[in-house]
């Protein structure tokens, strides 16, 4: 569906301004998508995020400033994400053993069971395959990427 379609109009300032509003609504629309999935286990697509970044650390500590540095949305405040996670069992923190001022973050095995069940239905293949080839997807990563500098 255009954007134009979306947003009942044909007013754009330019291109560019066109442009911003439809990664702005593509964004939201793809949020939307993995959110109906997300919430089915009862936490939010900043939680599912920091789960992912610790699985990726393959059983070694993180800390706060790693998942801030990682983290899809830089605006989250990480250190209350990690909270509601170790009130979920989700994820476990403790004292450094190499910087005692320091607290490693580690995935539990029941983050990594959320994770391994949401692997299925969070199929970004499935999700935008359907309306892209891989190739224009590639190519859309080229101009996104681009964009950013």
């Amino acid at each position: 569906m255009k954007i134009e379609d979306v947003l009942h109009t044909n007013n754009f300032e330019s291109e560019y301004h066109k442009a911003s509003l439809n990664i702005i609504y593509t964004s939201n629309f793809i949020q939307g998508l993995f959110k109906e999935v997300i919430d089915r286990e009862n936490i939010t697509l900043q939680q599912f995020n920091v789960l992912r970044i610790l699985r990726g650390q393959q059983g070694k500590p993180s800390t706060i400033n790693l998942l801030k540095e990682r983290l899809l949305d830089k605006m989250s405040d990480v250190s209350r994400i990690v909270d509601r996670l170790v009130q979920k069992k989700l994820v476990s923190r403790c004292i450094s053993d190499k910087d005692r001022r320091a607290v490693d973050i580690y995935i539990t095995a029941a983050g990594l069971a959320i994770l391994k069940r949401l692997d299925q239905e969070v199929n970004t293949h499935r999700l935008l395959g359907h309306h892209l080839s891989e190739e224009e997807c590639e190519q859309l990563n080229c101009l996104l990427d681009k964009m950013r500098g």
